[in-house]
This record gives C-alpha cells, sequence and structure tokens, in this order.
C-alpha cells in the first residue's frame, strides 16, 4: 500500500499541532491544502486517521499507531538530508525549540538575535509553553528546561545565567496598608497573587536562609496560569493587589523602578539556571549543532 510522503507529512503536522490552522502555522502550507492531503491520505488507506469537530482535531487509534511510527521514520529522513549541511558554507534550515515562557522573556532575547546574525541561513520557531511535552513528539529539535524536569536519556547543555533567585515583592502602597512582613510565615496573613501549572500544581513558595527551608501556602485574590498569565499578576502587584513571588530578572524592571519593593529579599531561594536539552541516540541536526556552538561559545561562533 502506497502513499504519497507530501500527504503523510501532512498527516504528521495536523497531528501533532492539533488542528489544521496550527498545523498551518507549523508548516507553512494552507489548513485547506492540509485538509484536502489528509483526506486524500484516509481515502487511499481506507481508513480515518483523524476524529475532525468545530474544537479539536484529535487522531483515532489507527492515526496514533500511524503516528508513533512516522515521527522517528520523518526524524531520520531529516538527519539524512541534514548530511548534506555538510557541504554547505553554512549551516542551514529550521531549528525548533521548545521553551517555558519564562526562558522566551529571560533567556533568548540575549542569545536569539546574535545566532540569527551569525547564522543567517537558519530560521529559528520557538513555541513557549509550561507543559512538560516530548520534545520530539512536538516536532521540536531541543527544549530549555530546569534540571529537575530533564529526562535521564536527554543530553543538557547549560544555558542562561547559572543561578537565578526567586524574588518576592510588593507595591509601597501595599505594604504602607498591610505592613511589610519579617518572617515568610507573616505571609500567611496577606494577600499573594499565586500561580499554577498547566499540571494543576500550584507553584511553591519556598524560602530559605542560612540552611533553613521555609515553605508556606499563603491564600490569596489571585491565581494566574504560570507563564500565560504571569504578567497579569504582576500588573496586580504593582496596583497594589499583593504581594507577588517570581523570577528575580521577570522582577527586576519593577524593582529598578519602584514600582515594586523587595520583600524578605534576605530569603530570596537561589536555584541553579536552565538548560537545552535535546536526545542523545540520533544525529544532531546543523542548525541545532550550530546553536549548542553558540552557547557554549558566543563569541567565537
Amino acid at each position: 500500500m502506497k502513499a504519497d510522503l507530501g500527504d503523510l507529512d501532512a498527516f504528521l503536522v495536523v497531528a501533532r499541532g492539533q488542528g489544521f490552522r496550527e498545523g498551518a502555522r507549523m508548516s507553512g502550507a494552507s489548513a485547506s491544502s492540509l485538509s484536502e492531503a489528509v483526506r486524500r491520505l484516509e481515502d487511499r488507506l481506507g481508513v480515518r486517521l483523524l476524529n475532525r469537530t468545530t474544537r479539536s482535531v484529535v487522531p483515532t487509534e489507527a492515526g496514533e499507531r500511524l503516528l508513533e511510527r512516522l515521527g522517528p521514520a520523518f526524524a531520520e529522513v531529516e538527519a539524512a538530508l541534514d548530511v548534506l549541511n555538510g557541504f554547505r558554507d553554512r549551516p542551514a534550515g529550521t531549528l525548533r525549540l521548545n521553551v517555558p515562557v519564562s526562558a522566551a522573556r529571560l533567556v533568548l532575547p540575549a542569545i536569539v538575535p546574535g545566532f540569527l546574525a551569525a547564522y543567517p541561513e537558519i530560521r529559528l520557531e520557538v513555541l513557549a509553553e509550561d507543559g512538560f511535552v516530548d520534545v520530539l513528539a512536538a516536532g521540536c529539535d531541543a527544549g530549555i528546561r530546569y534540571d529537575e524536569r530533564l529526562e535521564q536519556d536527554m543530553i543538557a547543555v547549560p544555558i542562561g545565567p547559572r543561578v537565578q533567585r526567586f524574588a518576592t515583592a510588593a507595591a509601597p502602597a501595599y505594604l504602607a496598608r498591610h505592613g511589610r512582613p519579617e518572617h515568610p510565615r507573616d505571609l500567611l496573613g496577606h494577600a499573594c497573587l499565586r500561580g499554577r501549572f498547566p499540571s494543576g500544581v500550584e507553584m511553591a513558595w519556598e524560602f530559605e536562609r542560612d540552611g533553613e527551608t521555609v515553605k508556606v501556602d499563603p491564600a490569596g485574590p489571585l491565581l494566574v496560569r504560570v507563564g500565560a498569565a504571569t504578567d497579569l499578576a504582576v500588573e496586580a502587584a504593582i496596583a497594589g493587589t499583593g504581594v507577588i513571588t517570581l523570577f528575580e530578572d521577570w522582577l527586576r524592571p519593577h524593582l529598578a523602578s519602584g514600582a515594586l519593593e523587595p520583600v524578605l529579599e534576605a530569603w530570596w531561594p537561589r536555584f541553579s539556571g536552565p538548560y537545552l536539552y535535546y536526545p542523545g541516540r540520533r544525529l544532531v541536526p546543523a542548525p541545532l549543532r550550530a546553536f549548542v556552538d553558540f552557547i557554549r561559545h558566543p563569541k567565537t561562533a
């Protein structure tokens, strides 16, 4: 049974994008052409591959089985074609990264402009989300994560600042009305602006000082999804709604301007910076290899 490779690729991007519109965005093709290609593939194979509704596109059981086999197969094809990059003066192609929103905001801006200037024939595609995903299943070459969320079989390369802190802050007006916490447990009596991960778990509030660790679970008037709505929590804190805990780098401009004031600064916990990670069991595509070289040696790349 033969199937057109272009139709198989169309099915792959639609399934990964969970819709024709997102598949079109990922591939650069039109949604209508992808729909026609998938319909043509289903007619040729004689089986439905996608269940379509007005709200979602989900692979059928047959589609899931095909997707499991197609992903690695197309990755091998891309790797084979990537060998040709060795005959070029400069690497070319598309590099797809899956990163948390915090990395897209705080880490990549210092890297991406210089990288794209050094490698003008590489196109960088960044998918920013805070849910934990399989980078290969998502059609990405690599991802950025913190060490506690790295899979064991991945190669990890340090990227961005190696030490970061979580900062706690509030607006001067809020502190004037409610007082300044002197100990992390004092936050239990304050309005705290919380974050929730896509998994449903609320972001922990943890503090450290002189070897002592204190975890608190304060209540508050606002709960936002980490990443996607974090700026809303920041603006609410600036407006005097409550106390916020977030990456120090994210809050730094507001701390510098005086819109927010540090709270419990002696207790701010430190943690190791993020890593670029990618599977070690496959040939590294030339665009990814160039990116790894660049973050390791930004001045000489």
